[in-house]
């Protein structure tokens, strides 16, 4: 692993101001000493032209939330994190690394950008729009799952160095721990285990956590991730609807009958209570019957009178 050095540039307004002004001298003196016909004030200028040039690739203006990896013949020499105007060893390579947060969603293609031999950008860097990953739940169901990932950059050594592509990087491996997720939890569950649909919340904590294990790597800080869509997959979505609406059905269905069953022995137990009817076994099973059907029915029912005595 590659250790981030903090380099401390000095203030470039100097030496912008003294690469600019040897710039001058050296043409000066080179004029003065052609028209003297003296050599070394030529000399002089010759070598001051080139040398206060060069030193203007020294400066380098550093916008907020935006590092320089500074790199001289190959060899890691620190990296600036402060914004402002500086001045480093002009031979020193400048690499550019944003330190901003960045978001992208599971599934979206990203197009480098393309330039012509001149240098001219002939398209520009694009992004398409994140399409979901169909993958098999713990169940073996397949559900079309996508995610989208807050992350930044904390380490500029790591991000540079220790992998090829830090922003490839972190996209591949951002999917395959949302693959590997979605493979170890159901979609839906009725035993209280964590689901992918009723436990959103510790989905995504965990998503995050396991996302960050692949990318510490990287030098890359994984903010937040969040699930963005989660359903079944097509093939398969019309049966689980069904089997979804037969579970609701079974639920109410349960419901109502445990009510009904309150019901019934509320009221044969205020008929004892008050004396209002001596009820024998045949009748009192009638009444629960009647009741059952009545407070379990999905329809009007139509009431019979009977007239009759309650005694066989």
């Amino acid at each position: 692993m590659t250790d981030e050095k903090i380099y401390n540039p000095m203030p470039g307004w100097f030496p912008l101001a003294m690469c600019l002004g040897g710039l001058v001298c050296g043409v000066v003196l080179f004029a003065t000493g052609a028209i003297n016909e003296s050599g070394p004030v030529v000399i002089l200028g010759v070598l001051l032209v080139p040398a206060s040039f060069i030193g203007l690739f020294g400066c380098m203006a550093i916008a907020p939330n935006q590092a320089r990896v500074l790199l001289l013949f190959g060899e890691y020499k620190g990296s600036v994190m402060q914004s402002g105007f500086f001045w480093v060893n002009p031979f020193f390579s400048k690499k550019k690394i944003s330190l901003r947060i960045r978001n992208f969603e599971t599934g979206a293609v990203t197009t480098p950008e393309q330039k012509d031999a001149a240098g001219n950008v002939i398209l520009a860097k694009s992004r398409s729009t994140g399409k979901p990953s169909k993958v098999n739940d713990r169940d073996g169901n397949p559900v079309d799952i996508s995610t989208v990932v807050v992350w930044r950059v904390v380490n500029t050594a790591e991000a540079m160095f220790e992998v090829d592509d830090f922003e490839d990087f972190v996209a591949v491996q951002s999917e395959a721990a949302l693959r590997n997720l979605a493979s170890r939890h159901p979609y839906d569950s009725e035993d209280h285990e964590i689901s992918l649909r009723g436990n959103t919340t510790e989905v995504c904590d965990q998503l995050k956590v396991d996302i960050q294990e692949r990318l510490d790597k990287a030098g890359v800080e994984v903010i937040e991730a969040r699930i963005s869509h989660l359903a079944y997959s097509p093939e398969i979505a019309a049966a689980m609807l069904q089997r979804q609406q037969a579970q609701a059905v079974v639920a109410a269905r349960t419901k109502i009958v445990e009510g009904a069953v309150g019901m019934v022995e509320m009221a044969l137990d205020h008929l004892a209570e008050r004396n209002v009817v001596e009820l024998d076994k045949n009748y009192r099973a009638g009444l629960v019957s009647n009741l059952l059907v009545v407070l379990c029915s999905d329809r009007h029912t139509q009431p019979v009178v009977n007239t009759g005595s309650s005694q066989s």
